[in-house]
């Protein structure tokens, strides 16, 4: 069972809610997306740490066997390749390591190297398998890390799985979730929370996602998310209060489901919801077929 959480900008709460529902399923797998600026390790603080690099393949070009065709040339349509000054030249930085250049050259003039773009880590917290990956600085996208991150997690069935999602709704969140049971979409009780949990409904909407809000920061008075859920007839999976004692034990990196009772029965509660919810959605539509699996 796989769990993705996700929000429609950062600093919504979306890791302090992926974290604390794999610790309140004490054996459970946590999967950190966030590839540019991952920090439930800060949490967690995972033992027995192992890494991995990540790389991708680049064309190496061999100036002396290129007839200078620019069949690669106009082949790529990321426009990696250009022909300048009597010769191929490679810009590593735009290409997608799609392997197109060297099928089409006719002298097999174009080779691969491999280059590091990041890192994945995995270890152990609690009974909690922890995974992340961390991207080079400079590197143009995570699209590497996070489709290692899926295949590395694969590895580990049975288990089950939250996935702490990039901000937005770019293609880096369609990567993290394409392969989830369920989303958990986390907002603020502000207008502009409001449109960044539309920005979101509207994807997990669009590829038929079952999912469900959890509002986060709540106070007494008007939340105009929690007015957008009742307008278009999204489940309110819970409530999680402003509150400084939650802020203080965040602040200090700890997790609230092992710091605090009370928020040990809201995020179990909060964590049987869910499990509720995807139990009903696999009784009425068949499982989703996994591209890793």
């Amino acid at each position: 069972m796989r769990i993705a959480v996700l929000s429609g900008k950062g600093g919504t709460g979306k890791t302090l809610v992926s974290v604390n529902l794999a610790a309140a399923a004490k054996a459970a797998f946590y999967i950190d997306c966030d590839v540019e600026e991952p920090n439930g390790h800060l949490f967690f603080k995972p033992e027995n740490v192992r890494e991995k690099e990540v790389t991708v393949a680049i064309p190496v070009v061999d100036e002396h066997q290129c007839n200078g065709c620019r069949r690669c040339v106009d082949f790529c349509r990321f426009n990696a390749l250009a022909f300048v000054g009597g010769k191929v030249s490679v810009f590593e930085d735009i290409c997608h390591s799609c392997g197109g250049c060297a099928l089409v050259c006719p002298v097999n003039a174009i080779s691969e190297k491999q280059r590091v773009v990041g890192m994945v880590r995995r270890g152990e917290s609690g009974g909690v398998g922890v995974l992340g990956g961390i991207m080079n600085p400079g590197e143009a996208s995570g699209m590497p890390l996070i489709k290692q991150l899926m295949r590395d997690s694969f590895a580990s069935p049975g288990y089950l799985t939250f996935i702490d999602c990039p901000p937005g709704s770019g293609c880096l969140v369609m990567e993290s979730i394409r392969d989830a049971d369920y989303c958990v979409m986390v907002a603020e009780p502000t207008t502009f929370g409001a449109s960044n949990l539309q920005s979101v409904y509207e994807l997990v909407k669009l590829f038929g996602f079952p999912h469900g809000v959890v509002l986060n920061k709540c106070l007494d008075g008007e939340n105009p998310s929690e007015q957008f859920c009742l307008d278009n007839g999204i489940e309110i999976l819970g409530k999680i209060p402003f509150d400084k004692i939650l802020g203080k034990i965040t602040s200090e990196g700890q997790i609230a489901v092992r710091e605090s009772e009370a928020y040990a029965r809201l995020f179990g509660a909060l964590l049987q919801t869910i499990i509720r919810d995807v139990r009903h959605e696999t009784t009425v539509n068949p499982q989703r077929k996994r591209r890793y699996g």
